[in-house]
């Protein structure tokens, strides 16, 4: 039976979920797209792997922010470092399904071709750190916390601008969204 809204946390609308993905180019002579930001609804969408697609989507627009985006691996860590993966859904097929409906046009994304350090950081953990050895000085060079928050501010950014001339659209014929009890 489905719930009401007081029996769980509040669902969040104009949640954007983004992800790191093979890279690809869009047409010759174009920069690499690596990371993707999709609107959470496009987790509903029918031609994504389901009810993996809905339940992904039921953990991301639970109790956030309006506007917030949220990385996979920042879902990754409230899944218990990924162990409850298995009950939510396979995130690997998902969003290789959510990069072949950006790639034919069935719904709107910010496509971003970021450099190695930002894609790492938001492919880390919130909590984690990505050390880099520099070269030229032999020296480890730590990014964590405070750089991964300029990363997602800089996309927000970019998300920001582009939401406030169209609203990001998830795709046609979505399917309901699943409500779960807590």
């Amino acid at each position: 039976m489905p719930e009401t809204q007081t029996d769980a946390p509040a669902r969040t609308a104009d949640t954007y979920f983004l992800f790191a993905h093979e890279p690809y180019y869009p047409s010759p002579g174009t920069q690499e797209i690596n990371t993707t930001v999709v609107a959470a609804d496009t987790l509903l969408h029918p031609q994504v792997q389901q009810p993996d697609g809905a339940r992904i989507h039921d953990h991301l627009t639970r109790a956030r922010t309006p506007g917030e985006i949220i990385p996979l691996s920042t879902l990754t860590h409230e899944l218990g470092g990924g162990a409850h993966w298995p009950q939510v859904g396979d995130w690997e097929m998902v969003t290789t399904d959510l990069v072949h409906l950006v790639r034919e046009g069935e719904c709107d994304a910010l496509s971003l071709g970021l450099p190695e350090i930002a894609r790492a950081l938001l492919c880390a953990g919130p909590d984690s750190q990505v050390r880099v050895l520099d070269a030229a000085s032999d020296q480890v060079i730590a990014y964590g916390l405070q750089e991964r928050a300029a990363v997602l501010a800089e996309v927000d950014m970019f998300l920001t601008g582009l939401v406030a001339e169209r609203e990001f659209w998830p795709g046609d014929g979505l399917l309901p969204p699943i409500f779960r009890r807590v």
